[in-house]
């Protein structure tokens, strides 16, 4: 198990995951049309060609979700007890097919459950940057993890 368990965090404690995705077509097709989402920004090159990117943009929901999955194999693998919630996403930049994503983490919060002895919470700060360091996505994630058996 590659998580840890909430007693192993410190507040500060910064991990730059290993795991890093270059996006593909295939990626942001699939993505774009399993969520039901028609935006031709998405999906229609020749309409993406005539706006301000000139090209394709990925799906943001899609960069959402791979940044949140890029951190899970060092942060919650096997602690998690549930996710509570992502707060202050933003999208600096977009992301463009062929990008290739990394990602980053700090705690910025630990607190005990106030219903759960077995668990704790946590707030990281995940930070998604592409191949040239630029910032595309960044949030606060909170989550229940559980506390080390004794």
């Amino acid at each position: 198990m590659a998580g840890r368990y909430f007693d192993e965090w410190t507040v500060g404690d910064r991990i730059a995951h290993d795991i890093r995705r270059t996006v593909t077509e295939t990626d942001n097709l699939l993505f774009t049309t399993l969520s039901h989402n028609p935006q031709p920004l998405h999906l229609d090159a020749d309409y993406a060609a005539g706006t301000e990117f000139g090209r394709i943009v990925v799906n943001g929901t899609f960069t959402f979700a791979l940044t949140v999955g890029l951190s899970v194999g060092d942060t919650t693998l096997g602690t998690l007890v549930a996710n509570l919630g992502y707060d202050k996403v933003t999208m600096p930049k977009p992301v463009f097919i062929g990008d290739t994503l990394r990602v980053e983490t700090e705690v910025m919060e630990l607190r005990r459950s106030n219903s759960r002895p077995d668990a704790g919470i946590v707030t990281f700060r995940h930070i998604t940057l592409n191949q040239r360091g630029e910032i595309v996505c960044q949030c606060l994630r909170t989550a229940m993890l559980k506390v080390k058996p004794s």
